[in-house]
């Protein structure tokens, strides 16, 4: 328990100012529901060895909806049966994410964005600020809620930070209410402070569904009416925040089970094309290209990995997509069966 405080405490502490003109860097990836207990320590592994600052889920932390591979091996797997009931499972699935997943990344900074499979019954939104309200309101995050509302004293699951030049914008927009009234008022007060800021140069927005209008439209906030109309606004204040008042701007998202670049390169925003990527790939059952996307270096299905973000003195971001090979995922869980190893990364795909 003590070991534990340490952490909490340790993902709390603003990571020291950058020195000015210097790159630092940062990390990210999301879904890590069926066999993110392999996937995630590798991750995690990678991450700090990478001298990121810290490590940005996005999203989609266990199934809920149907026990995880990890939790309860599969039949293919060949290891002999985990039997589980479902009331165990629910009472498990969240502290077993916290303790396989988060834990291995010790004492660096872990931000965490709300999935859609967060709130897959009986979960709830009440039920998510309980159990992760250590990392939803971290000094680095109450300071800065405060700072922006000194009478905001709730925890939310959106919120954001500021980093060196950089402000870094966590959103939660995974159910059909959301993006509401409330928590669009805070992205356009976030943004128009980032465009007034001599300190700001660069905002970096992460969310666990892509905005409207991405090339994997289909599996994003286009799926209900409000998150087409709200979430075209978020698009619409990000180009006004890069166009006119002259920031970088760059928009991370996962929810789909692959890595993807340039999301927004598509016909619906043609012309107003922001940088964007889908990197969900932290475990999740591994998802088909969408039919018109080809396989590249840019557009990766049946991987795992996570995202390394460079940060340059000028707060321009350039990226680089780290693959976890089989040897990776075996040397950073010595305590899992052999097999369920080699079934995640064979057999956890939709491709079969």
């Amino acid at each position: 328990m003590k070991h534990l405080r340490g952490v909490l405490f340790a993902i709390g502490v603003l990571a020291s100012a950058q020195a000015p003109g210097s790159s630092w860097k940062f990390a990210l990836s999301g879904d890590s529901r069926n066999c993110g207990d392999i996937v995630m320590p590798a991750i995690a592994q990678g991450v700090r060895q990478s001298g990121a600052q810290f490590y940005w889920h996005l999203g989609d932390f266990r199934a809920i909806y149907t026990f995880d591979e990890d939790m309860v091996p599969p039949a293919a797997s060949g290891l002999p049966p985990r039997p589980m009931g479902i009331s165990q499972y629910f009472a498990n699935a969240w502290p077993d994410f916290i303790e396989h997943q988060l834990l291995p990344f010790g004492d660096l900074p872990v931000y965490l964005a709300p999935g859609n499979h967060e709130f897959v019954a009986p979960m709830t939104r009440a039920d998510y600020i309980s159990q992760f309200a250590d990392w939803l309101n971290t000094p680095v995050l109450r300071d800065q809620r405060l700072k922006d509302d000194p009478k905001d004293h709730k925890v939310h699951l959106y919120f954001h930070w500021v980093q060196g030049n950089v402000d870094f914008i966590s959103l939660d927009n995974v159910s059909n209410d959301q993006i509401d009234a409330a928590q669009m008022n805070w992205i356009r007060s976030v943004i128009a402070r980032d465009e007034g800021s001599d300190q700001i140069r660069t905002i970096v927005m992460g969310m666990h569904e892509a905005l409207p209008g991405s090339v994997d439209d289909g599996h994003s906030m286009s799926n209900w009416t409000l998150g087409v109309q709200t979430g075209r606004q978020v698009y619409e204040a990000l180009l006004h925040a890069r166009d006119v008042a002259h920031k970088n701007v760059y928009v991370f998202a996962s929810h789909s089970h692959f890595y993807m670049e340039d999301i927004y390169d598509s016909a619906t925003w043609k012309g107003k094309v922001l940088p964007g990527w889908i990197v969900g790939t932290a475990g999740a059952q591994r998802y088909r290209l969408p039919p018109d996307v080809k396989p590249g270096p840019k557009a990766m299905t049946n991987v795992y990995g996570y995202l390394i973000a460079t940060v340059a003195g000028d707060g321009s971001v350039t990226t680089s997509f780290e693959r976890l090979t089989l040897e990776d995922l075996t040397k950073a869980s010595p305590g899992v069966p052999p097999p369920l190893v080699q079934w995640c990364y064979e057999h956890n795909t939709q491709a079969e």
